[in-house]
């Protein structure tokens, strides 16, 4: 059965990276792209037009339960399950910058940051699940043992400011909470899909730091080997998801492939 794949967040930066690798390397049976304006995604509608019949896209504004909820139903209805979601739309902070100190924090500001980069992504897996589970396992390493493989992978893209571990500097108080409980919400989701049958993979992949609108007020303090191109970021992230089984779920992965520590 033809691969199905999910990218939310595809209108622009690693979302829309991630359309053009699949579509290209992948050659998938459908490519599903969501976002929260598709009327203002000129690329995006742009790739849907080289790639005729492959694409759709689909209104889905991360932060409504019941867009997620309408989204999931209409792919039930046309294609009757799913291989791979890529959750990778974000945000830094409403105001475009971190916190820089306690005086900084606002609750609306961590309210809405938590709830597109944590909640979002967890109400997806709400709805999808069902999905992944009917999916054929198209995507990552299948063991030749039965009870070890795997329908379906969630990909949820977290950051190393995340790392409780990691953290050394402070500051970024919503965007780092935001990732740490994606992080979680991704432990979560690996060991309850880890127990159906069949089982889903579910990981959290750091980028690492990648052009785009989100981190370009920060690129002055970021060595140019280390400011990477949303091409070779996704490259890295999709070379890891081609090396994914049942083993390797509920982790973090740096774009490297080490292991992130939480």
């Amino acid at each position: 059965m033809a691969a199905v794949a999910l990218v939310q967040g595809a209108s622009r930066g690693l979302g829309l990276e991630f359309c053009r690798n699949i579509l290209i390397n992948k050659a998938p049976g459908a490519l599903i792209a969501t976002c929260r304006n598709p009327d203002n995604a000129a690329e995006l509608m742009s790739l849907v037009a080289q790639h005729p019949g492959k694409m759709t896209v689909l209104k889905l504004d991360v932060n409504r339960e019941d867009d997620i909820q309408r989204a999931a139903e209409h792919v039930k209805k046309v294609f009757g399950k799913v291989d791979l979601i890529i959750n990778s739309s974000a945000m830094l902070h409403p105001s475009g910058k971190g916190e820089t100190s306690l005086k900084d924090v606002s609750a609306q500001g961590i309210i809405s940051t938590l709830t597109t980069n944590t909640v979002g992504p967890l109400v997806m897996a709400k709805y999808f699940a069902p999905l992944l589970q009917k999916g054929s396992g198209a995507f990552g390493q299948q063991p030749p043992e039965k009870a070890k493989q795997h329908s379906g992978i969630i990909v949820n893209i977290t950051a190393k400011v995340g790392s409780i571990g990691d953290n050394g500097l402070g500051g970024w108080y919503s965007y780092r909470m935001s990732k740490a409980a994606l992080n979680m919400a991704t432990r979560n989701l690996s060991i309850e899909l880890g127990r159906s049958r069949p089982r889903v993979v579910c990981v959290s992949m750091h980028p690492g730091t990648v052009n785009t609108d989100l981190s370009r007020p920060y690129h002055k303090n970021v060595p140019k080997d280390k400011l990477f191109s949303t091409g070779h970021s996704v490259h890295c992230l999709m070379s890891i998801i081609d090396s994914l089984n049942i083993d390797k779920t509920g982790k973090a992965y740096n774009w490297n492939g080490s292991e992130l520590p939480w």
